[in-house]
């Protein structure tokens, strides 16, 4: 089935005109109603009452500030929307959080897009880990856009990184309207020896197959690591060598309460990745 609701994270950030392209995108092709989610970044707390006194005219500005940013940022969304014939969409306005709200959002939708979080810009009201709270806590598959302006291959070729776990079987689940979409799909298992139990006799048979009976044209590549490079580089690499535009993946991970302790894999990807990375945790 493809997707039917769409939210993107829409905010102050400069890159936040190329995910909303990359969403409008995808929500166009699967006639999708599309969800322009603004958080100002206030919590609701702040709106019980139970300010400390004197604070009311400070916080009265900063809330007409954030505000005014989200309303900005969701025109921009409702152009774009327009431009690229989404024939459903919405604009909404959270008074939120960013991670709180997009987590919340994301449980009335197929398919969340947020983007990577970018070391050289700071969005104010936002904290640097809104996708990966997102990934950690939504329940849904995240399409993470990079901050680097790189969707030219969206669409020709995807890697699917298969290691079996109950992560990447989510994760390929939630991809399959952008596999569907896809001229080519190769899925990569490196080091199939090391969890054979996962993989089976042959290792990438299994999920071929069961692509294939989805109508997507997929192959297997077997990869191994040396002691030089990770897995989550040599993923990288992959991906960049075979010109993919998407990479499709399972996210580890525990709660912003242990201060997001990803796992080595996930965490470099999303910090080194250069195309959209669909990831499900």
């Amino acid at each position: 089935m493809p997707y039917r609701t769409i939210a993107v994270h829409v905010n102050g950030s400069r890159h936040t005109t190329q995910r909303v392209v990359l969403a409008a995108r995808i929500a166009s092709e699967n006639d999708a109603h599309l969800i322009g989610a603004a958080p100002t970044g206030l919590l609701p707390v702040l709106y019980s009452g139970g300010m400390v006194p004197g604070a009311a005219p400070v916080l009265e500005a900063c809330m007409t500030y954030m505000q005014e940013h989200a309303e900005k940022a969701l025109a921009e969304f409702e152009q774009i929307a327009e431009r690229n014939h989404v024939r459903s969409f919405e604009k909404r306005l959270i008074e939120d959080e960013a991670g709180e709200a997009l987590s919340l959002q994301a449980r009335y939708c197929d398919l969340v897009i947020v983007g990577q979080s970018d070391p050289a810009e700071n969005v104010a009201g936002e904290r640097n880990d809104v996708a990966e709270y997102t990934l950690l806590n939504s329940g849904r598959p995240i399409l993470l856009a990079p901050y680097v302006d790189d969707t030219s291959h969206f669409g020709e070729r995807a890697v699917i990184a298969w290691d079996g776990s109950l992560a990447a079987a989510r994760a390929v689940n939630g991809a399959l309207p952008l596999l569907r979409a896809t001229r080519q799909v190769q899925v990569v298992i490196f080091n199939p020896e090391v969890s054979l139990r996962a993989h089976g006799e042959e290792p990438g048979a299994d999920i071929a197959a069961y692509l294939v009976r989805h109508g997507i044209n997929v192959d297997v590549s077997r990869q191994k690591t040396t002691q030089d490079i990770d897995v989550a580089n040599a993923l990288l690499s992959h991906v960049a060598d075979v010109g993919a535009g998407l990479l499709v993946m399972g996210g580890y991970g525990r709660s912003r309460l242990s201060e997001i302790l990803l796992g080595g894999t996930t965490r470099t990807v999303l910090q080194s990745m250069t195309v959209p990375v669909l990831i499900s945790h």
